[in-house]
């Protein structure tokens, strides 16, 4: 095996070579060009040298950037080309009786909520919301809070005012 090794080139020998070779053929053809007088073919690229390290390779090129084309804005207009139809409004989600009903709701309820210019506050206007509702709730709970109250009142003395 120890022959082997020996026997085989290295890399170093190889490429050596190939730079012998390539220099002689190059020696030969610049003979031949100044009989005939006939420009030398290309030159064979020289292999690149082998790089050990990573770090040591070389940094590619940045693409180049292309061009920068027109750009629209999202407000642009465009006019329309060829097939391409310009785009129509989308129909309407609601019928019109639908949407006149929704639109008066909501104008009943901004009129309702509009604080008034007669120097009143906000405060002021809560409370005049809120009475009717108050006077709802009360009208049906308190007769049933006033009756709990005074039998638990009457409970009390009963028992001779021990419990509480």
């Amino acid at each position: 095996m120890s022959d082997e090794s020996q026997k085989e080139p290295t890399m170093e020998e190889i490429l050596a070579s190939i730079r012998r070779i390539i220099s002689e053929d190059d020696v030969e053809q610049s003979e031949d060009v100044e009989r005939e007088d006939v420009p030398p073919p290309p030159r064979a690229a020289e292999p690149e040298p082998e790089i050990e390290d990573e770090d040591e390779l070389p940094e590619p090129e940045p693409e180049p950037e292309p061009e920068p084309e027109d750009v629209l804005e999202l407000t642009d207009r465009v006019d329309p080309v060829g097939d391409i139809e310009p785009l129509r409004p989308a129909p309407a989600l609601v019928s019109d009786p639908t949407a006149a009903a929704a639109a008066a709701a909501f104008g009943h309820l901004s009129a309702s909520l509009l604080m008034p210019h007669d120097l009143r506050t906000l405060e002021d206007v809560v409370r005049e919301l809120l009475r009717p509702l108050l006077k709802q709730w009360l009208d049906d709970h308190l007769p049933d809070i006033v009756e709990a109250q005074v039998q638990a009142e009457i409970e009390r003395i009963s028992r001779g005012g021990r419990a509480r």
